[in-house]
């Protein structure tokens, strides 16, 4: 299919609601055609964990392929390195060279990959403990994931599972390694000028476990009888023969579609539902505040406006009116001298809504982006990869809107906003992955990130996002800060004690529990996805769901800000932030959640790796949902005081 018939199918599909739930991708890189018996390459990529047959996730760690105690064959001339993106590096893929044979639609059976590895106690013991966790071996072939073939029981579809099992447990709980391998390539057959061409359009592997494979001579193997596992001993030494067997089956699918069978949703009817589930509490929410700005609201400010116009003439006549109107004058109006008063720590509070624009704008632009398939899965860790450079290039927008905010509340430590708003939030980001990565390297994973990758991650944060920030600023102190609708009080007012819901925790709880509620099934999807390797692509859900959490964020903040001013409590700024944040703690409680359900990592190194990503990515969202509950609140805010006439 031409880009641009893929384009209009795209803008097509985003014209009907029931096509917002599936992301359209355009290729991210040309397709490759083959002649028939050409060599087709084949990469090994690191070995990731996978929930076990127990339904558990059993570590967190992935190793290289080529690590010696999996004694799995190289080649000839050692592995090397196949080049990846920055995202892929720091995802943890690493991808090399191998010493399988694959020729376009020729079909090979019972090849031997290499002479017979011998596994000590040591590595078998090791070998086991992984087979007993359910890691899975990565190839890719063509750009495609080596697959199992998996089946739906609810939708009743098949499905392409990227990945395949390093062994299996019997009935017994013995670890059996598979040493055999049923490679099955789909190809599709193109015509170029009168001459068939080939392309690889699926990747299947059927691993299975044979103890009586031996190599002949001649370079030719026996591959066993299937069903007689191979078990390694922990005690002494055992022999093991790689073998593999080559099979092409052409297939109607086309190159462009060829992503669309690993591309599986599970139970997409749970998506829905939640989706309708979080539109309800949306519809609730919004005519709540809906009705406090045009009922409450409008008969409030018409009676305060209309009080402030009495004549003095016409006091006498008019007196027991004034009175019963002041009597009624109270809540909301009485703090309108102190609602825009600087709030504590003006400068934090400044420095952190500034980051949540930067990750409000760029986490809008990235979901925008995959929802219009412009990040192909075929372009491996490319999400990552945008993830960091719009960050970097949106520091411009967070410079800028701390620097406003700081100047509206009256700053004048303009250097120190400056230099706080590009390093403290990031610094804190940067460092926590840095230590987590120190636990990653020690382990031996090769999910470490390299000291160049990190390097990388320096320069574009000093050479790009820095630099922004600073200019953001600069232009955000030029401009003159925002003034509010009324004059602030020389004295502040005496600010009630609160009570019930109002007090600071239970309002900050209850702000929180309805955005995480918007987010919470999708978030379910995102997390099983991180944490087994599995491709995540339901960006139509996510969007929908993005816009729901801003929605939900926002009116719950507002409601919350407008009680607290009926209290005659104008400090809002740090609860309106709080509260809404609080959609990060909840994050947070979700993910020590399914760590408790869905994890067993039996070690100290693994639970502290996933407590502190999931704290990491917890803060993320307290950042970006704090912000959006202030800038929702400061808006209403605006809305309602500029409504009234002080004098």
């Amino acid at each position: 299919m031409r880009f641009t018939d893929r384009a209009f199918l795209v803008s097509s599909t985003l014209l009907a609601i029931p096509s917002l739930t599936t992301a359209f991708y355009l290729p991210g890189v040309a397709p490759t055609s083959y002649d028939e018996g050409q060599a087709v390459p084949l990469y090994v990529n690191h070995l990731t964990p996978s929930l076990s047959r127990d339904d558990q996730l059993h570590s967190v760690f992935s190793f290289d392929y080529y690590h010696p105690a999996f004694g799995f064959c190289r080649p000839a001339d050692g592995p090397k390195d196949v080049r990846e993106s920055l995202g892929s590096i720091l995802f943890g893929d690493r991808i090399r060279t191998s010493p399988f044979e694959l020729h376009m639609a020729k079909n090979e059976t019972c090849k031997s990959i290499c002479a017979e590895a011998k596994f000590d106690a040591r590595s078998a013991k090791w070998t086991n403990r992984r087979i007993a966790q359910g890691y899975n071996i990565n190839w890719i072939v063509d750009g495609l994931p080596a697959a199992q073939l998996n089946y739906d029981g609810v939708t009743k579809t098949k499905f392409y599972n990227p990945g395949f099992s390093l062994g299996e447990l019997d009935d017994n709980g013995q670890a059996l390694l598979n040493n055999h391998y049923d490679i099955v390539i789909d190809y599709h057959k193109v015509g170029f000028g009168g001459k068939d061409k080939y392309r690889v359009v699926g990747v299947l592997v059927q691993p299975e476990s044979r103890k009586d494979s031996r190599n002949l001579e001649g370079g030719a193997a026996e591959c066993g009888t299937p069903g007689n596992g191979l078990t390694l001993n922990e005690d002494g030494e055992t022999a093991v023969t790689w073998t593999y067997s080559v099979y092409w089956k052409e297939s109607p699918t086309a190159w462009a579609t060829r992503w669309d069978k690993y591309l599986h949703v599970y139970d997409p009817k749970i998506h829905w539902f939640s989706l309708i589930n979080s539109a309800v509490f949306v519809v609730f929410l919004v005519g709540m505040v809906s009705m406090i700005l045009v009922r409450a609201l409008k008969k409030d400010i018409a009676r305060y406006n209309r009080l402030d116009s009495f004549n003095l003439e016409d006091l006498d006549s008019t007196s027991a009116a004034i009175e019963d109107g002041v009597q009624e004058d109270s809540g909301w109006k009485l703090v309108h001298g102190d609602v825009f008063r600087c709030p504590k720590s003006p400068l934090l509070l400044s420095v952190m809504v500034g980051n949540g624009a930067q990750l409000f704008m760029m986490t809008g632009v990235t979901v925008a982006f995959a929802l219009l398939g412009l990040l192909s899965p075929s372009n491996r860790g490319f999400l990552a990869t945008a993830i960091l450079l719009i960050s970097a290039l949106f520091g411009g927008i967070g410079g800028y809107v701390s620097a406003r905010v700081y100047k509206t509340f009256g700053g004048d430590a303009w250097r120190r906003n400056i230099i706080i708003t590009p390093l403290f939030i990031p610094g804190i980001v940067f460092g926590t992955f840095f230590t987590l990565n120190l636990f990653v390297w020690a382990k031996g994973s090769s999910g470490a990130v390299p000291f160049g990758t990190m390097l990388a991650l320096v320069l574009i944060w000093f050479v790009i996002s820095v630099p922004l920030s600073v200019a953001g600023s600069w232009l955000g102190f030029k401009q003159s800060p925002l003034e509010g609708p009324t004059k602030t009080n020389q004295i502040p007012r005496q600010i009630p004690p609160m009570s019930g819901s109002l007090r600071t925790i239970p309002s900050i709880l209850l702000t929180g529990i309805l955005p995480f509620g918007a987010i919470f099934v999708e978030l379910y999807f995102i997390m099983t996805s991180l944490w087994t390797n599995k491709i995540y692509y339901m960006f139509g859900f996510l969007f929908l769901c993005y816009g729901l959490m801003i929605i939900t964020s926002a009116a719950t903040t507002v409601l919350l800000v407008y009680f607290l001013l009926c209290a005659e409590n104008y400090q809002w700024h740090w609860r309106a932030f709080m509260g809404a944040g609080m959609t990060g703690g909840y994050v947070f409680v979700n993910a020590l959640i399914f760590w408790a359900t869905r994890v067993s990592f039996g070690g100290l190194t693994g639970a502290v790796l996933y407590v502190g990503y999931s704290a990491l990515i917890a803060f993320v969202v307290f950042i970006l949902t704090g912000s959006i509950g202030f800038f929702a609140s400061w808006a209403f805010i605006h809305r309602i005081y500029g409504s009234i006439k002080v004098d």
